[in-house]
């Protein structure tokens, strides 16, 4: 391979092909890692703010030590790894479909340090996020029906703009619902969008959970001289 260019693996999967690759730009001088579902980019890590703000705003609104929390959708793990840097944090359990993306978390080829896998709070299972939100059961196969202080999700594009038709439903007043279930009592929901805030679905937030908004997330984008690019991360609680 090329020391500019690396495909490091490439798997099929139940909705496509996914692929994580390595380029680098000279532009930059860095590496930055992909993952690629076809053609389609899921995830670089050039681009990681609000995914690490998912992590840190969901959490900021709780207090109080031993916080469980969900993580939905791997990817490249910075969401998870943000979780983990809040000492309040006393177990993580991230839902990933991709068995490929997990095992290039278990054999560390992603740029994420430490390895989440390091952290002995941190439990990565394979699993449909969306099926198991609908459950009853929820996301604990070993203790069906536990509750979270906190469910934090970057799987789709956006609440319009789906990775594929497992989440369709799951942004409908009856979908948000079934998620809420599975939190305590004052707990969070959090969720990435690749978009600028959508008032319509902020608005569906607050008619299922006692609060909601939006909080955009602007970064520079490095590749496109450095223009300003906007993100959103929404927020909703439970009632106490």
């Amino acid at each position: 391979m090329s020391k500019y260019f690396e495909e490091i693996d490439y798997c099929p999967t139940p909705i496509g092909a996914v692929s994580l690759r390595r380029r680098h730009l000279l532009s930059l001088g860095v590496d930055v890692f992909e993952i690629m579902l076809g053609d389609e980019h899921l995830m670089s890590s050039l681009f990681t703010a609000s995914e690490v703000a998912l992590a840190r705003l969901g959490l900021a609104e709780l207090t109080g030590e031993g916080l469980d929390v969900v993580v939905g959708g791997l990817g490249l793990g910075y969401t998870a790894g943000a979780v983990l840097e809040n000492e309040a944090v006393r177990s993580l359990t991230v839902v990933e479909m991709l068995e490929p993306v997990i095992r290039w978390h278990e054999e560390e080829l992603v740029p994420l340090k430490p390895a989440l896998k390091e952290d002995p709070r941190c439990r990565i299972i394979q699993g449909d996020f969306f099926a198991l939100a609908a459950s009853s059961g929820g996301f604990d196969l070993d203790t069906p029906g536990r509750k979270y202080h906190a469910i934090l999700i970057d799987i789709d594009h956006t609440p319009d703009h789906l990775l594929d038709q497992r989440s369709d439903g799951f942004y409908s007043n009856e979908g948000l619902e079934r998620l809420a279930a599975h939190l305590h009592p004052g707990g969070v929901m959090g969720l990435w969008s690749d978009a600028k805030t959508d008032d319509a679905f902020t608005e569906r937030l607050g008619s299922v959970f006692e609060a909601a908004r939006a909080e955009p997330v602007t970064f520079p984008n490095p590749l496109q001289d450095n223009r300003p690019f906007t993100q959103t991360v929404y927020l909703a609680r439970k009632p106490a």
